[in-house]
C-alpha cells in the first residue's frame, strides 16, 4: 500500500468517522472504497459517452445503397480489402 494525505472539511471528517463507526471498518477503509468506487464509475462513464457519440452518428451518413443492413458483411470485407473504397 501506499501512504498518502488528503484533507478534508471539518464536517466531511466527521460523517467519514461517524460512517466508519457504524460500519465497523476504518477510515481508511472506507477511503480506498470510495476511490475504487470513483475509478470503476469512470470507466462507465466512457462507456456511456461511447453510447451517446455512436447513438449521435446514427443515421447521420447515408450510402445510396439499400441493402446494407442485409449485406453488411460482404460490404465489410470489400472495404477491408480494399475492393470497396466507398459504402
Amino acid at each position: 500500500m501506499v501512504r498518502t494525505q488528503i484533507q478534508l472539511t471539518t464536517e466531511q471528517a466527521r460523517e467519514l468517522k461517524k460512517l466508519a463507526l457504524s460500519r465497523q471498518a476504518s477510515i481508511s477503509e472506507l477511503v480506498r472504497k470510495a476511490v475504487d468506487d470513483l475509478i470503476k464509475s469512470k470507466n462507465r462513464d466512457d462507456t456511456e459517452d461511447i453510447k451517446k457519440r455512436a447513438l449521435e452518428i446514427m443515421g447521420k451518413y447515408h450510402s445510396g445503397k439499400k441493402d446494407i443492413s442485409k449485406k453488411h458483411d460482404i460490404y465489410l470485407k470489400e472495404f477491408e480489402s480494399g475492393r470497396l473504397c466507398r459504402l
